[in-house]
């Protein structure tokens, strides 16, 4: 059965952390930089964030990196995403992997070009020992088809005759979501003053916590991780029910 943390650990560190990393763009805009150094800074901050998620006693970090709907951008800046993507798969894995770091993606990889699928799968298989962090990266991830593609299944199976369809409860469908073996997250922060989900981890987040920045992503820093988890910590999660 999928793994419930419905309460901060006991040192007040949320225990599953996603973060809508967003405001590449306008921070290089603002800077008169072309957006490749916008999404380069981006990458940077990447590695600070979970560099602090590890030493802070996060166990689960979900970025949000590419959606779905990103695949709509100019066909440069996509192709700029993707080689970062490749060079942080090339350059960063030994150190993840030495610093007990589990890297696994989830999204729809049917859309990425064949070398990128064949990194991201050469990564997980050889952090998927680790277990200080897990870092899990959206990568063309859309919440929507991820609850699509669970009920197609689900439904497969009643057809199927290996399920009754009054049987099926939310435990069911959850088992077919990307997350069925990590917690939902308690923590969702999104940078860059959006105040919005943008179709990110829309079952998971039924109980989250929500904290949105001004912050840029490229500027997001510990201080401001740190910043978010006191925030969360001062929060009252009472999951529908009442104290009184």
């Amino acid at each position: 059965m999928k793994p419930v943390s419905t309460q901060p650990e006991s040192n007040g560190t949320p225990e599953h952390v996603a973060i809508i990393m967003d405001g590449n763009r306008r921070w290089a805009e603002a800077r008169g930089l072309p957006r490749a150094a916008g999404h380069a800074q981006g990458a940077e901050a990447v590695r600070r964030t979970v560099k602090a998620a590890r030493q802070l006693g996060i166990r689960y970090l979900t970025l949000y990196g590419f959606s779905l709907e990103n695949w709509k951008r100019p066909a440069r800046e996509i192709a700029d995403l993707m080689g970062l993507l490749r060079l942080y798969l090339r350059k960063e894995i030994d150190e993840l992997h030495r610093e007990g770091v589990r890297i696994r993606f989830i999204g729809d990889r049917s859309l990425l070009e064949p070398d990128i699928v064949s990194l991201i799968e050469v990564s997980e298989v050889k952090t998927e020992a680790n277990t200080k962090l897990d870092l899990v990266v959206a990568l063309s991830y859309g919440s929507r088809q991820e609850i699509t593609n669970a009920v197609r299944k689900l439904v497969s199976d009643v057809v199927a005759g290996d399920v009754d369809a009054d049987s099926i409860d939310e435990h069911m469908l959850e088992a077919h979501l990307y997350t069925s073996d990590m917690p939902d997250p308690a923590l969702i922060v999104r940078t860059s003053g959006e105040k919005r989900i943008s179709n990110f981890l829309l079952w998971q987040s039924a109980y989250s916590e929500f904290i949105f920045t001004d912050v840029l992503w490229p500027d997001f820093s510990r201080e401001n991780l740190e910043e978010s988890i006191e925030q969360f910590g001062r929060r009252e999660r009472r999951y529908g029910a009442t104290n009184a």
